[in-house]
C-alpha cells in the first residue's frame, strides 16, 4: 500500500479493462484478474496507467471496501477506488468494469480525432454523468453544427468508420432523452443532418435512406392554405419527429424517451390547433369552402 498516496488522485475517471469478477459481501476478498487502466485527462484523452492485477479488499484503518489495482511488474498501487454504495458499475459489452462517478469537466474539440473519446463519453456515462453530459452539451453552442459538419464532411469522404461513430453518438444523445436538447437538434436547421446521420447504423448492413424518403416521396398537402411559418415548421417537425421515433429509432428507443418524443409531438400538435384557431383568415377560408356548392367532395374530406 506504499503507494496509495500516488494514485488517489487517479481514483476517478478511471477505467479498468478486462474481465472482472465482482462479488458483494461483507468480508475482505481478493479478485486477482489481469486488467488494463485508463484516465481520463484534463484535455478529454484517455492516458494508459498500467496492467495490473485487480484485488477489493478493505481501506485501511476503515470498514468501507476499496478496488486495489496493483503494477503487474513493480507491485505498485496503480489504483485506489473507494466503493461507493451509490455509484454505478457495470461490466460494459461483457469485457469492461468501470466505475461511472467520473469528473466530467468538458467535451473535446468535435473532430474527426476525437470522435472515439466523445464516442466513449456519451455511451459510457452513468446516471451523474449523464446530467453533467447534457449540461454541457448544452452549453455548447456549437457542439450540434459542429458534429453534423463532420458528419456531411466523412459522408463526402465515403468515411464509414467516422460515419459509424457518429451514428452512435447521435443515438446516444437521444438516449439522454432531454427535451432541451430534442428542442436543439429536432429544429429546422439540424433535423435533416440528424436523420442522415441515422442512417449509417453499423448493424444494419446497407446504408438506410431515410432523408430520401423525407424529400421525394411525403408529400404535405395544405386543403387551405396555411400562411403562418410557425405553423408549418410545427406541422413539418411534428411529423418527423415521429418517423425517428416510428422507423429510425424504432428498434434502440426506450420506453422513457419515447414517451418524451411523444410528448413534443402531442404538443407540437396543440400549438398547430391554438394558431389555426386565432387565424381569422384561416378560419374564414376554411368554412367558406365547406360551405361553397362548388368545392368538390374530395376536396371538403380533405
Amino acid at each position: 500500500m506504499g503507494a496509495q498516496e500516488k494514485s488517489q488522485g487517479n481514483s476517478n475517471s478511471l477505467q479498468c479493462f478486462n474481465d472482472i469478477l465482482w462479488y458483494s459481501r461483507p468480508t475482505p476478498f481478493s479478485v486477482s484478474d489481469r486488467v488494463k487502466v485508463y484516465r481520463l485527462n484534463e484535455d478529454g484523452k484517455w492516458d494508459d496507467q498500467g496492467t495490473g492485477h485487480v484485488t477489493v479488499d478493505y481501506l485501511e484503518r476503515s470498514e468501507e471496501l476499496a478496488l486495489y489495482v496493483f503494477d503487474e511488474e513493480d507491485n505498485e498501487t496503480l489504483l485506489v477506488h473507494r466503493i461507493c454504495p451509490e455509484d454505478i458499475y457495470r461490466k460494459q459489452e461483457g469485457e469492461t468494469f468501470h466505475s461511472m462517478n467520473s469528473e466530467l469537466r468538458e467535451l473535446p474539440a468535435v473532430e474527426l480525432s476525437t470522435l472515439p473519446i466523445i464516442l466513449k463519453t456519451v455511451t459510457e456515462s452513468g446516471i451523474a454523468d449523464q446530467m453533467r453530459l447534457t449540461e454541457l452539451i448544452l452549453n455548447d453552442q456549437d457542439f450540434f453544427q459542429k458534429l453534423m459538419e463532420l458528419f456531411r464532411i466523412c459522408e463526402d469522404l465515403e468515411n464509414m468508420d467516422g460515419l459509424h461513430m457518429i451514428f452512435k453518438i447521435v443515438k446516444g444523445i437521444i438516449l439522454l432523452n432531454s427535451a432541451q436538447i430534442f428542442e436543439k437538434i429536432f429544429g429546422e436547421e439540424l433535423i435533416m443532418d440528424i436523420i442522415g446521420s441515422l442512417e449509417y447504423d453499423p448493424d444494419v448492413p446497407q446504408v438506410q435512406h431515410y432523408r430520401n424518403f423525407l424529400k421525394e416521396h411525403v408529400v404535405f398537402k395544405e386543403a387551405v392554405p396555411i400562411k403562418n411559418p410557425v405553423v408549418i415548421s410545427k406541422i413539418h417537425q411534428a411529423y418527423r419527429v415521429g418517423y425517428l421515433k416510428d422507423v429510425v429509432l424504432a428498434r434502440v428507443l426506450d420506453e422513457a424517451t419515447v414517451a418524451s418524443l411523444n410528448s413534443m409531438i402531442h404538443s407540437n400538435n396543440a400549438i398547430v390547433i391554438s394558431l389555426l384557431k386565432d387565424d381569422s383568415t384561416f378560419i374564414q377560408e376554411l368554412f367558406t369552402r365547406l360551405r361553397s356548392p362548388t368545392t368538390s367532395a374530395e376536396s371538403k374530406k380533405n
